[in-house]
């Protein structure tokens, strides 16, 4: 079964053509601003409830998540759950290596000069290093994509797209991103999985009855 970057992009369409829109008004906002002004209108936006609810946010986009959701998925469709651990732990290999070959300095060393400007959420360890790509937002997004794939109904992507958004802004927020690492974050994210998709849902085996099945019916017999 052949398929194809154009046929992976055609199943997520919805989530991608939103995207798309998102992602022209990124461009704009950085092309426009400077990336002091960007990051402290984000963290100027704090709230006491935003402080609360950051930390669960940006949860959402550690690698446990996608890690927990392969295996509940995995009970239902081997196919389906490795698509998405295979796309978790592809996306993150590319978003690690980069993060070497960059090794550039996060908000708090950056603007260590200024720190009393900035909100810290209390209770966040704030990282220093390795700041571009943002791998939080890598991994969500790689999850929306496949989720999206996967879904029967692809309407399901825009709040999926939704909560990806939401948990690259909630990076920003604690202080742990720039703009430019949710941003590019977001577009490896995507363009990574949709490259390994269209690769891996190719292969032959994957689509047998074998793989079609979950560790439920295999346990049933």
């Amino acid at each position: 079964m052949k398929i194809g970057i154009k046929d992976v992009l055609y199943r997520i369409r919805p989530f991608f053509i939103l995207y798309l829109l998102v992602l022209c008004v990124c461009l704009i906002i950085k092309l426009t601003y400077s990336r002091e002004t960007i990051y402290f209108t984000v963290n100027g936006l704090n709230r006491p409830w935003a402080d609360t609810l950051a930390p669960y946010v940006t949860d959402i986009g550690e690698g446990l998540t996608a890690v927990i959701l392969s295996l509940v998925i995995g009970f239902f469709s081997y196919r389906k759950g490795l698509l998405l651990a295979t796309s978790y732990a592809v996306t993150s290999i590319v978003a690690q290596i980069l993060k070497f070959i960059f090794d550039a300095p996060r908000p708090r060393i950056y603007f260590e000069n200024q720190l009393d400007r900035i909100h810290f959420v209390k209770g966040i360890y704030i990282l220093a290093t390795h700041s571009f790509p943002s791998g939080h937002t890598v991994s969500i997004f790689s999850a929306t994509v496949v989720i999206t794939y996967l879904c029967k109904n692809k309407l399901w992507g825009i709040p999926a797209l939704l909560v990806a958004i939401a948990v690259g802004y909630s990076r920003m927020y604690l202080s742990q991103h720039f703009f430019e690492d949710v941003m590019m974050g977001s577009v490896i994210g995507v363009i990574v999985t949709v490259i390994w998709l269209s690769w891996l849902d190719s292969k032959s085996f994957i689509h047998t009855d074998k793989w079609n099945k979950g560790l439920i019916h295999t346990l049933r017999k």
